[in-house]
Parts: structure tokens; C-alpha cells; sequence
């Protein structure tokens, strides 16, 4: 069968009073954001598990500085529900492109604070004081950035095709992880950067980013379905409250399904990357260029798997996405723990194609759990909450797994064979997107107008 792609102006006939000009700004407008939101997370991915140990939580055992940098790593995971519930609401009750606005300046201005900041050796314990502060800002503020995107170019797109076209700031996702990967690959060419000042230079860089961002959001017109609610005085004076009284069922399910996504993630992103530094001797290019190669490989993945979703459902793209990580979680890391430099870079990008295809679906399928009044409160809550147990957690609780195996079977070959449980973390968060997909609804092609949930 011939797939065919039909163009922006036909497929905007579809979505009354959404222009050709207004579609493409849309996409713009949320793939930048998304782009700065993943730079600034794969960056942090990259510090926490390369550098930031010895530059603020220097100590004798570097299995203890990589357990402190991943907590504060984790911090900012913890406060992304707050400022998903805070932001979300707010974008529930004045709009989308409001609080988008406010995310990216938040976000873009804590990344740039990291690159100011002064360092264990200069400052003390005010240094790892700093970074926390910074990391709550990033985390405030990524917690209603991603939830918008995807809110924003749903209500967008016309629905025939609105899984393909929601799928498109994931795109900027790939592009913020391989803009941080690139730039940090080509760092630890020069030299050892937690000994110069170049470690700071890629988080300067976000100024860039947020310019971009600004800019191409000034221009953006309010979302349709929002601009709708206005007009017939039906916007909800306490998105929260009707959330919680109405959708708790759909929010638990978001969390369900984003226990595999968020956690894969984060452990294919993060832990595995210092687990291959740390553990089998990996180091210097070898952590970048395999994120680098994994996000190109996510470039491919992202709109494929947006427009499966259109032919043949949400609901069996993810539940297969999901199959797929549970089935090559063991294989993945059994191959990580041989220290094989090729085979560990293609192990990476393999396995994070179902994380790539969950993300990429979920762009018009979490959006469609929810009704017009409270979407935004809902995909954030639920995204963020996700966050914390999911994605947050899972890089400190595999960075004790690393120390706990080195010290237990030290004869053995100590953390290496810190695989089997790792491995086991990964099929167990999984499985439970696999049962969650059982549990929900089928949303393909849903009218976003509609005030219940679906």
C-alpha cells in the first residue's frame, strides 16, 4: 500500500478556521519548545552521569557522587507535578499559548543559571545548593511544557490526521537530545570539560534556544477548541476541582501508560549511558555518541509511529511499542554489560525505538483521554506524576542497584553484573504500559470540542 501525505492547506480544510500559516506556526511553536525541554534534559542526563559528581558532590567513592548527582536529578522530576497542576491549570483557564509563553522563559533562564554557577571547589556547599535551586526551576517549569505541546498542536490538527501532525513536537524532542549529545561528543574530543570551563557551555547555550522559542510563540494564535470555550463562556473557573471530580480514572491511566515511556526513558537515556562509564569502562565519546546516534534513529521513529496511530489506532501502536521494550529489555543489557563500544552505541538506539514510538503515539492519545474544560490540567497531572515515579526515580534507583551489586559481588565482577536487575526494573515498568493499554479507550479521531472524557 502507498502511504500519501497530504499537504497542510488540504488537510487544514478539515479543522474550521485553522489557516495553512496557523498550522505550520503551530507545529513550530511547540516543536521549539519541546527541542529546548529535551536539550535541557538530555544535557542534564549527560552532567549528571559524566560530570556533575565531581564538580558538586565530590567524594571518595564515585559510586556515592554518582547516587548524589542523580538525587538532584530526581528533584527536578519531583517538582514537575507541581508546576504541571499550577501551569496546567492556568492553561485551562486562559489559554494555551499563555502559559506556554511562561514555560519556555522559565526553563530557558534555569538552564543558563546552571552555566553560571560556581562549583564545589569554589563555593562550597552552597555550589550543590544552587544546582538544586536551578534544577527546581527546570522542573517547575518542564512540568506543563510538554503537556502544552501536545494540547496545542492536538486541538490543531485536523483529526484524521492528528496523531501524525501531534507527533511532530516530538521531532523537536530529537532534535533537543541530539543538539545536546553533538555538542557534548564534541567536548570530551578537546579535553576532560569537569576540569575547564566548557562544561558550562552547552547550558549557556539555551539563551539561543529561548530567542527561537519566544519569538515563534509571540506570533501563535490561542488554540481552536480553547478560543470555542471562550466564545460560548464555557471555561471552567476551577479546572482542578472538575479534573479531580470527573477524570481521576483517566489520569491514573496516563500514569499507567507513561511507566513504561517515562521510565524507559529516562533509564535508557541517563542510567544506561553512566552505566556503561561506570561499570564497564565506557567513557569519554563513547556516552554521547550513542545518544546522538539513538536520537537520529528517534527522528526516524517519531512520525512513522504518529501516522500508524491514524491507520490503525492508538491504543494497539503503544500496547506494541510497550511489547517491544519488555521483549528486548534483557537482550539490551546483557549487551551493555560486555563493554563493547559498537555493539553497545546499536544497542542503545535499538532499544530506545519503543520509547521513540510510545512518545510519539502518545502526542494526540493522551490529549484525547480528556474533556475541552480541564485537558491541560489533566495531561499535566498526569504526565508529571508519571514523572516522578516513573522517569525521576528510575536513575537513582538503578544508580544504587550499581552500587549495591559492586559491593555484593565484587568477586564476581561487581557492578557489571548489576544487568540482571536493571534489566528486570526495565520489563517491570513495561509490562504495567502493557496491562494499562487493556484498561483504556480507544481515542482515534475523537472530537476535542467534547466536554467528557473519552
Amino acid at each position: 500500500m502507498t502511504t500519501t501525505f497530504p499537504n497542510a492547506a488540504a488537510l487544514a480544510q478539515h479543522k474550521p478556521g485553522v489557516s495553512n500559516p496557523d498550522l505550520y506556526r503551530a507545529a513550530w511553536a511547540a516543536s521549539i519548545g519541546s527541542a529546548l525541554e529535551y536539550y535541557d534534559f538530555a544535557l542534564y542526563n549527560l552532567a549528571s552521569a559524566l560530570i556533575f559528581a565531581p564538580l558538586f558532590f565530590p567524594s571518595s567513592d564515585p559510586s556515592i557522587g554518582l547516587i548524589a548527582s542523580f538525587g538532584t536529578y530526581f528533584l527536578g522530576f519531583a517538582i514537575r507535578p507541581v508546576g504541571g497542576v499550577v501551569f496546567g491549570v492556568l492553561g485551562d483557564k486562559y489559554g494555551r499559548k499563555f502559559v506556554l509563553m511562561a514555560t519556555i522563559l522559565l526553563m530557558g533562564l534555569a538552564s543558563t543559571l546552571i552555566g553560571l554557577l560556581p562549583t564545589y571547589a569554589t563555593a562550597g556547599i552552597w555550589a550543590p545548593i544552587l544546582l538544586v535551586g536551578c534544577r527546581l526551576m527546570q522542573g517547575f517549569g518542564a512540568g506543563a511544557e510538554q503537556a502544552g505541546a501536545s494540547v496545542l498542536m492536538s486541538e490543531y490538527a485536523p483529526a484524521d490526521r492528528r496523531g501524525f501532525f501531534a507527533a511532530l513536537p516530538f521531532m523537536g524532542v530529537m532534535l533537543g537530545t541530539v543538539m545536546a549529545a553533538a555538542i557534548y561528543f564534541m567536548l570530551v574530543r578537546v579535553e576532560d570539560i569537569s576540569q575547564s570551563w566548557l562544561w558550562r557551555l552547552p547550558f549557556l547555550l539555551s539563551v539561543i534556544i529561548i530567542a527561537v522559542a519566544v519569538w515563534i510563540r509571540l506570533k501563535l494564535k490561542e488554540s481552536p477548541s480553547f478560543t470555542k470555550l471562550e466564545a460560548r463562556h464555557e471555561v471552567d473557573a476551577h479546572p482542578l476541582r472538575h479534573l479531580m471530580q470527573n477524570s481521576k480514572a483517566s489520569v491514573l491511566k496516563v500514569i499507567g501508560l507513561r511507566m513504561a515511556e517515562n521510565g524507559g526513558s529516562s533509564i535508557y537515556q541517563s542510567l544506561a549511558i553512566s552505566y556503561m562509564a561506570t561499570a564497564t569502562g565506557l567513557k569519554g565519546t563513547i556516552g554521547p555518541l550513542a545518544l546522538l546516534v539513538a536520537g537520529a534513529t528517534g527522528a526516524l521513529i517519531i512520525p512513522f509511529a504518529g501516522m500508524l496511530s491514524d491507520r490503525l489506532g492508538r491504543v494497539p501502536v503503544y500496547r506494541g511499542f510497550a511489547m517491544y521494550q519488555l521483549l528486548t529489555a534483557f537482550p539490551a543489557w546483557w549487551i551493555f554489560s560486555q563493554g563493547n563500544a559498537t555493539a553497545s552505541i546499536a544497542t542503545l538506539s535499538v532499544s530506545l525505538i519503543g520509547v521513540w514510538g510510545m512518545f510519539a503515539t502518545q502526542g494526540a492519545f493522551l490529549p484525547e483521554m480528556f474533556g475541552a474544560r480541564h485537558r491541560y490540567a489533566g495531561v499535566a497531572l498526569g504526565k508529571e506524576v508519571s514523572a516522578v515515579i516513573a522517569g525521576g526515580i528510575a536513575p537513582l534507583i538503578g544508580a544504587s542497584i550499581i552500587a549495591w551489586a559492586a559491593t555484593r559481588w565484587a568477586d564476581a565482577g561487581g557492578a557489571v553484573v548489576a544487568w540482571i536487575p536493571l534489566a528486570s526494573y526495565v520489563a517491570v515498568l513495561s509490562l504495567t504500559g502493557v496491562i494499562t493499554t487493556y484498561l483504556t479507550p480507544e481515542t482515534r479521531g475523537r472530537d476535542l470540542d467534547a466536554m467528557n472524557d473519552a
